[in-house]
């Protein structure tokens, strides 16, 4: 026998389908998230039409065929439909009892509207009359044909949506409401016309063969997992190319046969703001599509209980037992067919930052969980979320628009009508906001790339609102009076016409739309985060520090319960008109004495800042970088200054007096010696150049007046009885002997001023680790030093060899393509920066056991990297202040995952031990001679 034979015989033979009472809920990964909530409803006994499941292998099998169905599979989906057959009295292509089934999309991580789905398949000329036969609804028969053809033209046969949809709107507008609902049979029967012949002069048709709808549905969805909006939905939230989707085919149940049948969607809990309450929207005489895709306005979920009120019991009496049962917040799928409830869907529901931390501290509460649980049931990005902006209460900005409030938060940015325009916009810095009649996964990307997303139709589960909630991003939907113009690229509400590129301001919290950008406020707390931040701070290992380099933010990042500064970057205190003059004038110093003098106008400054950190920051350590400026950041750069001696020049020959003249060339020979200097100083890599340490053991002036401005402020603290705990970071070391050197001066200071203050101020002196040879020499360079800090950013570009401000060009690229996992200035390269940290910090305390190690990086505020360090031993993390939350959580997932790992080897290792015991017990002896 052949390999390739092997193969076929093989793959023939193994189970690609599974019906919904063979499979079971924990095996998602295999069956999808939806599949595998099925077969567990279905294996409870509730409400679920009868259905199978085309499995993830199956995909991922067909690209490896080159999108053909594996051996055996389409064999195994034929006898499936059988078992679906004989459940529901009904065939497949019975051309007078004709089953009809559905088409999802399902892969193991939840990707609402990412992949596709086909409804009401296997209708054709002749099983439409036969579905009419069976309900007795002609009219109801070609409503469920007309869908499936506009769903079946789109999904399979790629033919645009919008080209159904003007189909649709033409025929809506002649009838009296305007409404899908309002169509006659004859009407339908002409829509469905025009769409066959939209299909075919596409160059394509619908198959009449029931059985070939399917194979191509099937292959579709497969085909969708591919598709751009999947495939960006899964780069955004970090979720695997290889895992592929698996396809539900489900008997049809039907939510458009009249006043007693609809359709809805709900949560078990709101997902905006966590409150135990059933949340959720339906549509009576609807079909599932109509909710989702905002082309009716649904209603309330707690208007069920007036309209069918036994349906509403049963359904509460389903969606409490299922919450009680996956121990977490629901989102539910459901139709009511002719009085009767079919559940459709259960599924882990997706809920803003604010919702997870309240569900989650509630279900320790109510005993459903317990904390670990609850500390990994809440992510680092839905943590984030809660820090975003608000718009100010106080504003009095009139409100433009007002729709519903899908996502919370508040953002600004300039009106974009395209989402591919939005991208593009954003790509180069600008802030949108994406403005559509109602988004779709097409629109993705610009969602993506948008500040917030406004939407004039659709409701609190649409499409737009679900998939915002899910990035933290704002969005306000169903914006009912906004009439957009998108061949004008304006909308206009009650008079007021905005054109593209006007700002507007968007309050996702309230559902409010401003015109111009509104004052924003930082939001307040609420308890239930402070408790979810005091358990994950018991299961912790990590410290968690803060870098600040001002009191205001040392405040901040205090309040965000940071315990300490970890990275404090004197060249930041120098931002500010009069500052600023003064650090050039020390950058631009001809001499010591020059320098010395443009140093004092620093001391004081430097001083005041570190005493005012010190107060913040009483009781925990501070460490202090010294001066590190790419000395191109404070100065003006030469094409600035050539352009404004051309513009100077033009100054001249419009004097109106000589004395405005002489005025001039005054400006005119300041910005010549000016020049003259800055390019004296210009470096060709200034990052590379002369900053850090060098610019300290050069000009040992500089490095004096720092450390007397620290210790002076230490000394002034400690008399005011603030306890100081001081650390000073000597930065961009490669040689253990620039340490050295630096290290002595710094206690030379040290001595003369806590001489001069009578008193004695504890003190360590470090460095950070930011270059490849720091790094390989770290057990030299630790002879040295108390601690060891790295600095991930300038140590991922001096071991990539990137320049983080160059590479923005071509990053993106080498993430898209695969060439690398993630941009690395964003999330730790492990394989390569990585393995440089836990060599230095193995190194460095091979020297010093005790040596304290951390990174203060933007990495620090990283969940990846986070659990990277906690993985290779550090001491702490320091990131930016709001990110302070994040790594307190992000620290206590890492540890609660390391804890469960090591239970799991031991546990592996015993039953090993155990197996070989008892094997050994059993081998014969042999008796000697």
């Amino acid at each position: 026998m052949t390999k390739n034979s092997s193969n076929d015989s093989n793959q023939s033979q193994h189970k690609w389908v599974y019906l919904f009472e063979e499979g079971s809920g924990d095996n998602k990964s295999l069956l999808g998230g939806k599949g595998a909530g099925l077969c567990e409803m279905t294996r409870a006994g509730l409400p679920v039409p009868p259905g199978l499941i085309v499995t993830t292998e199956a995909c991922n099998a067909y690209y490896d065929n080159d999108k053909n169905f594996p051996e055996g599979l389409w064999d195994q989906v034929k006898e499936g439909l059988k078992a679906i057959e004989a459940k529901v009295g009904k065939g497949f292509g019975d051309a007078k009892n004709p089953l009809l089934v559905s088409v999802r999309s399902g892969a193991a991580f939840s990707m609402p509207g990412m992949m596709d789905t086909v409804l009401n398949l296997g209708l054709n000329e002749e099983t439409v009359q036969g579905l009419a036969g069976q309900t007795g609804d002609l009219r109801f028969s070609l409503d469920a044909y007309r869908r499936f053809a506009s769903l079946f033209g789109e999904i399979v046969m790629g033919v645009a949506h919008e080209k159904f949809e003007r189909v649709m709107d033409r025929y809506k507008s002649q009838t009296t409401g305007g409404r899908d609902t309002d169509l006659n049979s004859e009407n339908l029967r002409d829509i469905i016309t025009a769409q066959k012949q939209i299909i075919v002069g596409e160059q394509h048709a619908i198959p009449d063969d029931p059985y070939e709808q399917l194979r191509v549905a099937i292959a579709a969805v497969f085909n969708s997992w591919k598709g751009r909006r999947a495939v960006d939905y899964r780069r955004i939230n970090r979720i695997s190319d290889s895992l592929g989707t698996a396809v539900n085919i489900q008997a049809m149940v039907f939510g458009n046969m009249g006043e007693n049948s609809g359709t809805g969607v709900a949560f078990t809990r709101n997902p905006s703001t966590g409150e135990k309450k059933l949340y959720g929207e339906y549509l009576l005489n609807a079909q599932g599509e109509d909710v989702v895709a905002g082309t009716r306005t649904p209603n309330p979920i707690s208007q069920l209980k007036k309209e069918l009120p036994a349906v509403y019991a049963e359904f509460v009496s389903i969606t409490t037992l299922l919450e009680q049962h996956y121990h977490d917040m629901q989102d539910c799928e459901f139709t009511i067919e002719r009085g009767k409830l079919w559940m459709l869907q259960t599924r882990t529901g997706k809920r803003t930052g604010a919702a997870a931390v309240r569900i989650a501290t509630e279900m320790v509460y109510e005993k459903l969980i317990d904390r670990q649980t609850a500390i990994n049931r809440v992510t680092p990005d839905q943590l984030d979320q809660l820090l975003h902006p608000t718009v100010d209460p106080k504003t009095d900005a009139a409100v433009l628009a007002t729709g519903l409030p899908a996502s919370p938060g508040a953002a600004q940015g300039q009106v974009i009508f395209s989402a591919d325009e939005a991208e593009e916009l954003a790509r180069e810095g600008a802030q949108v906001v994406l403005v559509r009649q109602e988004t779709s996964p097409d629109d993705f990307h610009g969602m993506v790339a948008a500040q917030a997303i406004v939407t004039a139709r659709g409701g609190m589960t649409s499409h737009a609102a679900v998939v915002a909630r899910g990035m933290g991003k704002t969005c306000v939907c169903g914006a009912s009076d906004l009439n957009i113009d998108y061949s004008q690229q304006q909308f206009t509400v009650n008079g007021t016409v905005v054109t593209k590129g006007e700002w507007i301001t968007v309050d996702g919290s309230t559902g409010r739309v401003f015109l111009g950008q509104v004052k924003t406020i930082q939001p307040e707390l609420r308890q239930d985060f402070y408790e979810l931040m005091s358990w994950a701070d018991k299961f912790r290992r990590l410290r968690v520090r803060s870098n600040a380099d001002t009191p205001r933010d040392a405040k901040v990042a205090r309040g965000f319960g940071a315990e300490g500064i970890g990275l404090c970057r004197t060249e930041h205190m120098f931002f500010g008109d009069q500052r600023l003059a003064a650090m050039r004038e020390m950058i631009l110093a001809d001499g010591v004495g020059a320098r010395e003098k443009a140093l004092e106008k620093l001391l004081p400054l430097q001083r005041g800042d570190f005493l005012g950190i010190f107060r913040e920051m009483a009781g925990y350590p501070v460490t202090i970088r010294l001066l590190d400026p790419p000395l191109h950041e404070f100065l003006p750069s030469v094409d600035d200054l050539m352009s404004e001696l051309a513009e100077l020049k033009m100054a001249v020959r419009s004097a109106a007096t000589l004395a405005d003249m002489d005025k001039v060339l005054d400006e005119i020979d300041e910005r010549r010696v000016l020049l003259k200097q800055v390019i004296r100083m210009r470096e060709a890599n200034p990052m590379l150049g002369f900053r850090g340490c060098r610019l300290g053991l050069l000009f040992p002036e500089v490095t004096r007046m720092q450390c007397r401005a620290i210790f002076e402020a230490a000394c002034k603290a400690k008399e005011e009885k603030k306890s100081v705990e001081l650390e000073i970071m000597v930065p961009l070391v490669s040689l253990s002997e620039e340490l050295r050197q630096q290290s002595e001066l710094i206690h030379e200071v040290a001595r003369q001023v806590m001489a001069d203050h009578g008193m004695t101020v504890e003190y360590k002196v470090g460095t950070m680790i930011e270059l490849p040879r720091a790094a390989l020499m770290a057990d030299q360079i630790a002879k040295h030093a108390d601690f060891f800090s790295f600095g991930t950013n300038d140590l991922t570009q001096t071991t990539f060899g990137l320049s983080r401000d160059d590479s923005a060009r071509f990053l993106s690229y080498y993430v898209d393509r695969k060439i690398i996992p993630e941009d690395p200035f964003q999330v730790l390269d492990r394989d390569g920066v990585g393995q440089l940290v836990r060599l230095g910090t193995e190194r460095g305390r091979s020297v010093k056991s005790d040596l304290k190690v951390g990174i203060c990086g933007e990495h620090g505020g990283d969940p990846r990297s986070i659990s990277f360090c906690n993985e290779i031993g550090l001491d702490y993390v320091s990131c930016s202040p709001f990110r302070v939350p994040v790594a307190r959580l992000a620290a206590a997932q890492a540890a609660l995952e390391a804890e469960a790992t090591r239970v799991a080897l031991e546990a592996a290792e015993q039953a090993a031990a155990e197996a070989g015991k008892e094997g050994s017990e059993t081998i014969p002896t042999v008796a000697s001679d």
